[in-house]
Formats: C-alpha cells, sequence, structure tokens
C-alpha cells in the first residue's frame, strides 16, 4: 500500500510530466487525475481540492522544515559554565554590571586559575552583551531564587545647629560626602544589648566602609567611626547621617567639628535622603550578615574580621555600581538615564582629587587581590557565623562544641589585622 509520501511525490512526477496542473486544458486534467485515482485509490473530488489549494506542496514543506536542524548556538555549553561560575564568584551581579566584570577581570581569574577555559571562551565571555548574559542565565536564577526562599530628641538645639540636607542637594561629583546609618542585628527582639553595623558610604564613589559595635552609645558610635574613617582613601569632608540619638550627640559633633569635619542630616520620617547608605545596608549588611540576632563577643569579632578585611576589599575593588545621571519626566513616566557601571576603586582612580601616591597605593592592593579567594572566605565566614549563632541557641547537637570553639587568639590577631590603603 502506498504510503502519503509516496502519494504526493507520484502526483508531483505526473504534474510535471504534463507540463503543470493548472496550464493544461480540460480534458488533460481528466487524464490526469484518472490515471492518478486508479493508481492510488484516492477519492476524485479530494484530489481536486488537493490541487486547487496546494495542500500536497504544503504537507512536503511542513515536513522538510521538522526535518531542518536548529542553528547551533554560538555560546555554547563551555560558555555558560563559565558565565554561571563568574557570576557565582562575582556575589551573583545583573548582567549590565556583570558584563563589564567580564571585560575587566576575566584574565585576572583566568591567571589565578580560578576560571580553566580555552582562550575562545574568554574572547566570546569579553563580548557577551548585558542582555544575552541575562537571557543566559535566566534558568539558574530562577533555581537560585527558588533555593533563597527556603533558606535560613533629646537635644533640640543640637539639632537646630545641624543643617538638615535633601538627597537633591548633593554634589555627587564631589568625593568625601558620607552618609552613615546603623543597622541592627536583634533578630525579633530589642531586649538586651546585642551587636549594630554602623554602614557608611561616599556618595560619589559608592566606596563603602563598616564596622560592628555593641549597642548604640554615643561613645561606641565615635570611636567606631574614628576607626571606619582611617580606612577610607582621603580624608572625609562630610558625614550625613539620620536623626537616630547615636549619631545627633555632643560627642560626635565635637568629633566631626574637631577632624573639621562638616555635619548634616536628613529630615525626620524621610529615609530617602539617606538614600545612598539604605541601599548599601541592603546590599552590603542584610545580604551578607542576614537577620538573625548576634550578641555575643565571639560574634562581634567575626563580624569585624569580616568587615575590616574581605567584604570591604570584595565590594570596593569588584563589585560595580551604576550611578544615576538625570531623570526627566514624560508625561506620567519618569526616564532615567544611568552610567556605565565602575566599581568604586575605578571611579576613586579616575578622581583628580585624589593623590597619586594614593592611587598607587590602591593600585597595589588592587593587583594583589583574588575576588574568587575574597568571596570563599566570605562564605567561610558566613558559614562560621552561622554555626556559633546554632551553637549559642543549642540547634547544634548534633555536632562536636568544641569544633566552633575556633576563634583563637592567633586567629582574632590575623583576623583584626585590617588590610587598609591608608
Amino acid at each position: 500500500m502506498l504510503t502519503m509520501k509516496s502519494r504526493n511525490q507520484y502526483l508531483e512526477e505526473l504534474i510535471r510530466k504534463n507540463g503543470g496542473y493548472h496550464t493544461v486544458s480540460k480534458k488533460e486534467k481528466g487524464k490526469l487525475l484518472d490515471e492518478y485515482c486508479r493508481i492510488t485509490g484516492q477519492n476524485r473530488d479530494y484530489v481536486i481540492r488537493k490541487l486547487r489549494k496546494g495542500l500536497w506542496v504544503y504537507q512536503e514543506r511542513r515536513k522538510k522544515q521538522k526535518k531542518q536542524r536548529k542553528r547551533k548556538s554560538y555560546y555554547d555549553g563551555n560558555i555558560i559554565n563559565a558565565l554561571i561560575k563568574c557570576w557565582k564568584i562575582f556575589d551573583y551581579p545583573c548582567g549590565q554590571r556583570l558584563e563589564s566584570m567580564l571585560r575587566d577581570e576575566i584574565d585576572r581569574l583566568t591567571k589565578q586559575n580560578e576560571l580553566i577555559c580555552s582562550i575562545e571562551t574568554v574572547d566570546k565571555l569579553k563580548k557577551i552583551s548585558a542582555r544575552t548574559i541575562d537571557e543566559k542565565l535566566k534558568n539558574v536564577k530562577e533555581k537560585e531564587n527558588r533555593k533563597r526562599q527556603y533558606d535560613y530628641k533629646n537635644n533640640p538645639l543640637l539639632y537646630n545647629k545641624i543643617p538638615v540636607k535633601l538627597s537633591t542637594d548633593w554634589n555627587r561629583n564631589e568625593y568625601g560626602n558620607i552618609q552613615i546609618d546603623m543597622v541592627e542585628h536583634c533578630g525579633s527582639s530589642h531586649y538586651g544589648e546585642f551587636i549594630y553595623t554602623l554602614s557608611t558610604t561616599d556618595i560619589y564613589s559608592g566606596w563603602w566602609e563598616g564596622g560592628a559595635q555593641f549597642g548604640k552609645s554615643m561613645k561606641a558610635t565615635t570611636i567606631n567611626m574614628d576607626k571606619i574613617s582611617s580606612r577610607y582613601p582621603k580624608k572625609i569632608k562630610e558625614i550625613h547621617p539620620d536623626n537616630g540619638s547615636e549619631f545627633i550627640n555632643d560627642q560626635l559633633y565635637f568629633y566631626a567639628k574637631k577632624n573639621k569635619i562638616r555635619f548634616s542630616r536628613s529630615r525626620p520620617y524621610h529615609k530617602n535622603d539617606n538614600c545612598f547608605v539604605e541601599q548599601k545596608n541592603s546590599t552590603h549588611v542584610r545580604r551578607t550578615i542576614g537577620h538573625l540576632r548576634y550578641d555575643t563577643k565571639k560574634e562581634l569579632e567575626l563580624i569585624n574580621s569580616l568587615y575590616c578585611n574581605e567584604l570591604r576589599l570584595y565590594k570596593n575593588y569588584f563589585q560595580p555600581i551604576i550611578k544615576l545621571v538625570s531623570k526627566e519626566r514624560m508625561g506620567g513616566h519618569i526616564k532615567r538615564k544611568y552610567d556605565k557601571p565602575k566599581t568604586p576603586y575605578k571611579r576613586i582612580m579616575e578622581n583628580r582629587s585624589v593623590a597619586k601616591d594614593k592611587k598607587d597605593e590602591l593600585q597595589k592592593i588592587y593587583e594583589s587581590l583574588n575576588p574568587a579567594e575574597l568571596k570563599r572566605e566570605i562564605d567561610k565566614k558566613i558559614k562560621l557565623l552561622k554555626q556559633l549563632y546554632d551553637a549559642k541557641h543549642s540547634r547544634a547537637k548534633h555536632q562536636d562544641l568544641k569544633e566552633l570553639n575556633f576563634i583563637s587568639p592567633t586567629f582574632l590577631n590575623r583576623a583584626t589585622n585590617v588590610v587598609s590603603p591608608t
């Protein structure tokens, strides 16, 4: 019995021999149909409709299209695997930020044997666009997001002395204007004494520094602020906190006056006046430390070790930021324009107000760093911090508690040896 494919082939051959179907006379068409229906046994009316509509040609084309091979993807599995590894090394950035990091840091990763791949793969990773990055990482991002779902006015006279500044009042091209804020690690209860993070960031470059302390007394805050300011590449010109009593007090006010640092504050109940540091609180502190309660000396030492060493170097030297250049209202929408992603380190190197010897120091530190090693150390310390928290709450009975006593004096001396550009 003839198959549909062989019937269509036979019909095509008959039409070709007779010089076409629609071009011949009615009598010749009848002869062609008689012969075809006699051989194949198909209904005459069905064959006529088939010839008029060109159905048999469409069926053959559709079958050929199914057999056509898909175009080979330019970015194959090896490139996607390397892209995923780089994405994890640089702490899961968006496509725009990862694109700039790949161009700048891919050679460093290959030299340090953190990324083992061919020269062709490296060249393609340097050329890949932000849109393609987001497209290739779409499935991986969904898996990672699913995993994360289940993971664990006391002094009115002083207030009048300190001027109020809005987020729109800043000169965003001037280095040295620092916004500061306090992040609490109290868990679900404010009872008792627990650890706070003093988070600071430079408005121009996005350079971030942080320090942990017990409570938020004016003395502890002033001492912590003095340590943090010494780690900035250049002298601070102005500090800008919110209206908390840990900042608006005599000690910090006279500290700023003594060091010739300008002092301003945001409006009460307007967090957007402090928007730059509020963003860092989320990306640098909460995302790293989390929302658990930390209230022991060992936890304080470990958090400060993380802030003063690996985290500040990783964020400031290898995490690009995208700055808002302008925004314009167009009808009911606001059109925003952003500059190219650059790390805080690169923005400081481009600033003319920073001295050349200071830039040389920063460059020397940059050349000595390994981003993958920094990321591993950050993950290791976060894991140790979680172990301390579990042991403290007796949720790690299956572990040997002696192993958790890892913070020895030797470790602390090494951990608190701050790598600073100053």
